[in-house]
């Protein structure tokens, strides 16, 4: 099996061997939900789609440890990613505040892990039902691909752990704006004597990837897998990966939250130097965390790769200036491998974009 261990290497297999495949299972997914015969749930599930394919792409990358298994790899995290994203929508974007509703929408992505679990009424406290079957599907092919891993049984109780922070984070952020701080602030005092490092609002950031999840099934392909192995992942990738990837993405959402009054939580920081500090520190405990575990090169390209993609965003370069100049210092300090990938990642969003302008 051929895992990158260079910036370079790593981009030519992500493009040739990675992005196709998340492409033609977004596209499937795409046709289903033009399908969906409810209009406020078939919006918000195109929109998941067409806003949100960056997700499906950066976790699709891990897919490469699969190996000769990416395909079926891919399927899963491209579903389960579909999922979140889609549910992300109509809890944020819909016509709901309940979090009932929240819990019961999100027991999907806990069914998803769990083979052989009966699939539910995701929609039971919601006036919008009829889907057409397409939430169903995309539990029932999660775990369609994790009922053909051989080593399930080894990760299974970390995927429900992950995921189950996950959906506790989606509930409380989601609620009554009054109601999310305190929520939070309750949530976080559980375990706070474990992340003694964290503050409230970074413990949330650090429960809100899916990462930790595709790198556990992604390993649970390979014959080599045990799990010693498992448990590693599962301290590698949480807390520190985990929240320096969604910190980033909050990060450069900030005037964008700021005029829509929605959570962020970098706003939480007293000031952009202590904004700084604390990003830097998440940039070195997650590179310190990928240490101890199988084809650390790769891990820490990707993580380097994190930073240049969601530092090279637009929403960067035309935001604050304050903002525009703490994202250069921070890929600055980061390095040349994460200046790479800033570079590649300006270069694809312009390719994008004129793609988009010529089928417009």
């Amino acid at each position: 099996m051929s895992i990158p261990k260079h910036p370079l290497g790593l981009m030519t297999k992500v493009y040739r061997e990675i992005f196709p495949i998340v492409h033609f299972h977004l596209n499937k997914w795409k046709n289903k939900a033009q399908l969906i015969p409810d209009q406020e749930l078939k919006k918000q599930a195109m929109q998941s789609i067409a806003t949100k394919t960056f997700h499906c792409e950066g976790g699709g990358i891990l897919a490469i440890i699969a190996g000769a298994h990416k395909h079926k790899c891919v399927e899963f995290i491209v579903a389960y990613q579909t999922i979140s994203d889609y549910l992300d929508n109509l809890c944020d974007r819909s016509t709901s505040l309940d979090p009932v509703d929240f819990r019961m929408l999100h027991q999907s992505m806990l069914d998803a892990l769990t083979v052989g679990e009966p699939l539910k009424k995701y929609y039971q406290h919601r006036h919008e039902k009829d889907d057409g079957g397409y939430l169903h599907e995309l539990v029932a092919t999660c775990q369609n691909v994790l009922s053909q891993l051989d080593h399930y049984t080894l990760i299974k109780t970390h995927l429900l752990e992950l995921a189950g922070y996950y959906c506790d984070l989606q509930v409380h952020k989601h609620v009554k704006p009054e109601e999310r701080l305190p929520r939070l602030e309750e949530w976080f005092e559980r375990y706070k004597n474990c992340y003694p490092d964290l503050k409230w609002y970074e413990f949330s950031a650090c429960t809100g990837s899916t990462l930790g999840i595709f790198c556990l099934v992604s390993y649970g392909f390979n014959s080599y897998f045990n799990e010693k192995l498992a448990n590693k992942i599962r301290k590698s990738y949480f807390p520190y990966v985990q929240g320096l990837h969604i910190l980033l993405d909050y990060f450069i959402d900030q005037e964008e939250d700021k005029k829509g009054g929605d959570l962020n939580f970098c706003s939480y920081y007293s000031s952009t130097n202590e904004m700084q500090s604390r990003l830097e520190h998440f940039i070195q405990k997650a590179d310190d965390h990928l240490a101890d575990i199988p084809h650390q090169k790769f891990h820490k390209l990707v993580h380097k790769g994190l930073l240049g993609l969601y530092l090279s965003d637009e929403k960067v370069k035309t935001g604050e200036k304050a903002i525009n100049q703490l994202a250069k210092s921070l890929i600055k300090k980061s390095g040349k491998t994460s200046y790479f990938f800033y570079l590649n990642g300006r270069a694809y969003r312009a390719i994008q974009r004129i793609g988009w302008s010529k089928s417009s």
